[in-house]
């Protein structure tokens, strides 16, 4: 008899191993692949089943979660939708998410080790805690402006603090509300194909997701390029540049929109954009020297993240003279996104150094304590400070005497260059409309805000010289939004 228990006991105990066995098979070794079978639901639904934290602009958050009642219960919301959506992206429970909800997801959604108190015990999606909220840079009276100064038309804004990095507006038109595509029903689906479908592309971020020829905004970083290599040491001396100017090696001549630019001086050339002074310059200054200036101010790079993926921005010196010279104008396969030319600006209101741009000052626990803050940011050195105060007097006789009139802020020291981009087939589209800028308030002990304009579909007329029509009031307006902001902390 007793054989026969120890028997019945030895094959329970077998079976309670293979159990354990099954069940650490199951647990540890198939667990990824059940995880990640589409039919598996639970993470889905675990991810959906607590408030999503919240994105802040000035203090104020421009997100919320809406309790739907179904098993994916809390939606997300946005306050002012097309405004900010440049900034927070989208979080769609059929499409994923973009920019900031996208960026931003681990402490967004709770999944962050750091969001919660005590990591440890915050394992499994019962414990998962309440998602933590993100505090961004942007200023909602630059936003306000620029979008407002924007308005039906096609383009873009960027605005960034020169001496921190801190983006104060990112503006995207057309834009759309991230509302619309926050559920997953067929109003959802009917959204997503009309967004997708619409030739004007609102769901592109045209900010830092298009890169542009800049125009004669580039003139600025053939200018610094020109000085720091002492091809010019005087601003007001001739450069002796025949207009028109034939382009080495070919038989193109390239012309000026405006009178004057024949031999001009740095300082006339740069106040009314004489392309045939720039083009030369850049060839009198070599293809090596070009790109590495373009590249210090932030050109050719790729790994550039804000913290979301900004495109980068280029400048191509491996082409003939020819080529050089037309890139050294913002043209040929020169391209920039209005973040990039908005850092060019700052570069130059900062003395020479620009930093990294950034769009999250700090992101905090459900309970308010700081899980990470943005803190100092590096430093590149772009040029001299002899050279960038030389560029601060060339960008505000621009405003002061030359195409950036609009963008004159009294009270106010304001410097800015315009500019008229060519595109299209045989240059037959219509210009872009440029204009870049900085402003340092009367108060002020230096430059508060540096920005950039473009405008896709401008009305502007061949014969004006630059952008300063169309793009500069809208300079003006964030500008001057900023400057009324009392400087932060």
């Amino acid at each position: 008899m007793t054989r026969y228990i120890r028997r019945a006991a030895a094959f329970c105990v077998l079976l309670l191993v293979a159990l354990l066995v099954n069940t650490a098979w199951l647990q540890v070794l198939q667990a990824p692949s059940y995880g990640g079978n589409p039919a598996n639901r639970r993470p889905t639904i675990a991810r959906y089943e607590r408030p999503r934290g919240q994105i802040l602009v000035g203090g104020r958050a421009v997100t919320g979660s809406r309790d739907t009642g179904e098993q994916l219960r809390y939606e997300r919301t946005y306050t002012d939708g097309p405004l900010y959506a440049p900034v927070t992206g989208f979080a769609s429970q059929r499409y994923g998410t973009t920019f900031l909800e996208h960026a931003e997801d681990a402490v967004l959604s709770g999944t962050d080790p750091l969001v919660a108190g005590l990591p440890l015990f915050a394992a499994g999606p019962r414990a998962r805690p309440a998602g933590g909220d993100v505090v961004t840079t942007i200023d909602p009276g630059a936003q306000r402006a620029a979008f407002d100064g924007l308005g039906g038309r096609k383009g873009a804004v960027a605005a960034v603090e020169p001496t921190t990095g801190r983006i104060l507006a990112l503006v995207s038109t057309p834009s759309y509300d991230p509302a619309e595509l926050s559920g997953n029903g067929p109003a959802v689906a009917a959204a997503w194909a009309r967004l997708t479908a619409d030739p004007d592309q609102p769901l592109l971020n045209r900010a830092v997701r298009q890169t542009y020829p800049p125009g004669s905004t580039f003139k600025v970083v053939t200018a610094a390029a020109a000085l720091e290599a002492g091809v010019v040491r005087d601003l007001d001396a001739r450069t002796w540049s025949p207009d028109p100017y034939r382009l080495p090696g070919s038989t193109t001549r390239l012309v000026n929109e405006g009178e004057g630019c024949r031999n001009a001086s740095l300082r006339h050339a740069f106040e009314w954009s004489c392309n045939t002074v720039f083009a030369k310059l850049g060839v009198d200054v070599g293809a090596e020297a070009m790109k590495e200036t373009a590249e210090r101010f932030g050109f050719n790079d790729s790994g550039l993240r804000i913290p979301f993926w900004v495109a980068p921005s280029t400048f191509d010196a491996s082409a003939d003279r020819a080529q050089l010279a037309l890139s050294s104008i913002g043209q040929f396969n020169t391209r920039a996104t209005p973040l990039q030319m908005a850092m060019v600006a700052a570069a130059v209101a900062a003395g020479g150094q620009v930093p990294t741009p950034y769009l999250v000052e700090r992101t905090v626990r459900p309970g308010g304590g700081v899980v990470s803050a943005a803190g100092s940011r590096p430093l590149r050195q772009v040029m001299g400070p002899a050279t960038a105060a030389r560029l601060r007097e060339l960008m505000c006789d621009v405003v002061t005497d030359g195409t950036g009139g609009n963008a004159a802020i009294p009270g106010a020291i304001v410097g800015g260059k315009t500019g008229t981009a060519q595109h299209g087939v045989g240059n037959s589209g219509t210009p872009y409309a440029w204009f870049v800028s900085w402003a340092q308030g009367a108060r002020d002990l230096s430059p508060r805000v540096a920005v950039a304009v473009v405008v896709e579909d401008a009305a502007a007329r061949r014969g004006d010289i630059s952008g300063g029509g169309t793009a500069a009031p809208i300079a003006r307006a964030v500008m001057e939004a900023v400057l009324r902001t009392p400087p932060a902390p």
